[in-house]
């Protein structure tokens, strides 16, 4: 691949709802830009961009996928992302690299929830975009419905630049606003033809719209559209660069992806319109004078680049992706990396094409590419030289919130997956691991069930292990509400010395539930010796690691020792730990002993339309509505109060109830006492696990 100066660089984001045809646009950009002889369909698997074994077994994208192809003269980096929430990472780090973004919608249904939250991620990175509408082959996709949607949901800045042509309902060709022209295509040739009546008044209504647009980019050309004038070709393609790089204008295009039409000027407008790096502004903290280092992918300064991604294949091995924000780099040259204080020789240089790695002398400025097994580097880490350490801004993840617990199918290959798992959780930064050790669990924590599943089969598949997902441990606890006065005298006689320890205790609410127990003592006149006092405590510290009512650990008791008595000879420390551990056990039951269940608080944001529906499901969870909170675009932040038992599944409810549209997140807040049936139900579950010996 040849050499691109910043100028000639152009790095684009494909966005919108999975299966909107963004996989298989890719695949026709790179056809017509000759990097394959024949194009590839996601459902034969044979895709440049759906390379993984999972992408094509269920003819999803689950990884952002980088594909250089050159245009014109310009390279294009177009980065092809999931449509699919559950991988929404790849698509936050494939918009953190990008310049501008291509919106794609899928003609036939139309605009969806995927392209709604396409653009909330341009308007939050500020990038330029165009729309794209693909299947216009199909007869039932309706471009003008779709620009008039578009239209009252964004308002003004929707300028179409083509319309369709369509012929005993077939779509032969398009009209181009800009120059007013008519074409239609001839096997592979795009031939002028003449623009048909019914296309004219509609002609006449996005001509007007760009008219607008461009009076509106400086005084001059306003004195002049009011005065009647029209505008060259050329002054409208300028005007039209300046309001798609500042975002006033977001044009839209269409074509068929299978067909390859309408992808020609596609390719041809990116070249026109998209901005370079070298319009879009970068900055960072130089850490030699910690003030903005501003590098705005200037290639006179010095060499700085950020690792947006990374990939850890065991077939291809791993690969560190990265855009240069500053200066050229060149092979072989010595970087610095502030995140992990290393300085490394880089070796090669990389453009990735799909899984293919292309070597390359140089990457300039703004351009994307990748570096081979580099040193303790990972994602969101900043190269940069050690005379001028930088570092940017790492990527904004959403977390995850759906968890799973998972165990080792084969005992022996529980080392191997913790590995695996290191490495997995490397490339991507919505999945974690989390070892609870308190309930004797390990849990993944992922963006939805799909995205564990895809971890589960990945970790099979790849890596050659076996994992098992289940439902969660909830982390219950044990309290007492009363108070008990018990004594119990340990007892044992066995040739020799015997054991002795006879212990008199009160127990009751300590009043702090974030303590496991509170140990007092009020024993006179030595009737338990001083030296026993810590194994009384050591016998109730271990009687509290899984208390009497269920096997949860107890928290809020305050155990009090005030009488007893000992042998001489057979008293011992161990026979007083004993003594105080089956008197907690049996002062625990008579004291009121009650389930405390995790309570979270949780705050779930959703459209207007959708209240009813999420409130009346939370009422079902035994959720505490606390508040709703009005918020920008039309949206409700519901605050509520939810047992973090019936949050298990809640992604996935909340998705169908809302259509994708609402999001949530959640803490842990405190315990509380469980109602009667939600405790008997767990007492007589734990017990049965107890009973079987598999309490874990």
């Amino acid at each position: 691949m040849n050499i691109y100066t910043t100028d000639k660089i152009r790095n684009v984001v494909l966005l919108g709802h999975g299966g909107s045809g963004k996989t298989s646009l890719t695949e026709a950009m790179a056809y017509l830009a000759g990097i394959t002889s024949r194009m590839g369909k996601v459902t034969d698997g044979n895709t440049v961009s759906d390379y993984g074994k999972e992408e094509q077994k269920r003819q999803i994208s689950i990884n952002t996928s980088v594909v250089p192809i050159e245009w014109n003269g310009v390279k294009i980096n177009i980065l092809d992302t999931p449509g699919y929430f559950d991988f929404v990472g790849e698509v936050e780090e494939a918009v953190k690299a990008a310049g501008a973004a291509i919106i794609v919608i899928n003609g036939k249904s139309g605009i969806e929830v995927g392209t709604e939250k396409a653009w909330e991620l341009c308007e939050k990175y500020k990038l330029p975009r165009f729309v794209y509408v693909t299947n216009m082959d199909v007869d039932n996709a309706s471009y003008r419905q779709i620009v008039e949607d578009l239209k009252e949901k964004y308002g003004k800045k929707i300028a179409p630049f083509n319309l369709p042509i369509r012929e005993n309902e077939h779509f032969v060709g398009y009209v181009n606003v800009v120059s007013e022209t008519g074409n239609r295509w001839q096997g592979k040739e795009v031939v002028p033809c003449e623009i048909p009546d019914y296309n004219r008044p509609n002609l006449e209504i996005c001509r007007e719209t760009l008219m607008e647009a461009v009076a509106e980019t400086s005084e001059a050309f306003m004195e002049r559209y009011f005065g009647g004038e029209t505008f060259s070709e050329s002054e409208i393609r300028a005007a039209l660069r300046t309001n798609v790089i500042d975002g006033s204008i977001v044009p839209v295009s269409m074509g068929s992806n299978t067909l390859c039409q309408g992808v020609y000027t596609l390719l041809d407008d990116i070249v026109k319109y998209v901005p370079s790096p070298e319009d879009r502004i970068c900055a960072g903290i130089s850490l030699k004078t910690n003030g903005i280092f501003q590098a705005d992918y200037d290639f006179s300064k010095a060499k700085s680049a950020y690792i947006y991604k990374t990939i850890s294949d065991p077939f291809i091995g791993k690969y560190s992706l990265i855009k240069v924000c500053s200066g050229v780099l060149k092979t072989d040259d010595t970087m610095y990396n502030s995140d992990s204080d290393v300085e490394t020789k880089i070796g090669k240089l990389y453009v990735m094409q799909g899984n293919k790695p292309i070597e390359v002398s140089e990457l300039h400025a703004g351009d994307l590419g990748a570096l081979a097994k580099l040193t303790s580097a990972k994602t969101g880490d900043t190269l940069s030289t050690k005379a001028n350490p930088v570092a940017y801004a790492k990527t904004e993840y959403s977390k995850p919130y759906t968890a799973k617990r998972y165990k080792a199918v084969n005992k022996a290959d529980i080392d191997k997956i913790s590995q695996s798992l290191q490495k997995l959780t490397d490339e991507d930064k919505t999945l974690r691991v989390v070892n609870d050790s308190e309930n004797r669990q390990t849990l993944l924590y992922g963006m939805g069930e799909q995205h564990l599943e895809v971890i589960a089969s990945r970790l099979e598949n790849e890596y050659k292990v076996k994992i098992e997902l289940s439902k969660p441990k909830v982390a219950y606890r044990e309290t007492i509400r009363k108070k008990s006065d018990v004594e119990y005298k340990y007892k044992k006689q066995s040739g020799g010395h015997g054991q002795y320890g006879h212990v008199k205790m009160r127990f009751e609410p300590s009043g702090d539930l974030e303590a496991p127990y509170v140990f007092e003592q009020e024993v006179v006149g030595g009737a338990v010796p001083k030296n026993y006092f810590p194994a009384v405590e050591k016998g109730i510290a271990e009687a509290v690691q899984k208390g009497p009512l269920a096997a949860y650990p107890v928290v809020g008791v305050k155990a009090v020792l005030y009488d007893g008595s000992y042998h001489p000879v057979d008293s011992s420390e161990m026979a007083f730990k004993m003594a105080a551990s089956q008197a907690f056990k049996k002062g625990f039951m008579e004291a009121g002993p009650v389930l405390l269940e995790p309570i979270s608080s949780l705050k779930v944001t959703v459209p207007d339309s959708y209240t009813g529906d999420v409130m009346g499901d939370l009422n079902k969870r035994r959720g505490r509505v606390l508040g709703m909170t009005p918020v920008a675009g039309g949206k409700q932040i519901i605050e509520a109060d939810v047992p973090t038992s019936n949050l298990y599944g809640y992604c996935t409810d909340l998705r169908s109830m809302t259509g994708g549209r609402g999001v949530y997140e959640y803490e842990f807040a405190r315990y509380e006492q469980a109602p009667s049936d939600v405790q008997e139900k767990e007492i007589a579950a734990r017990a049965a696990k107890v009973a079987e010996g598999s309490e874990e």
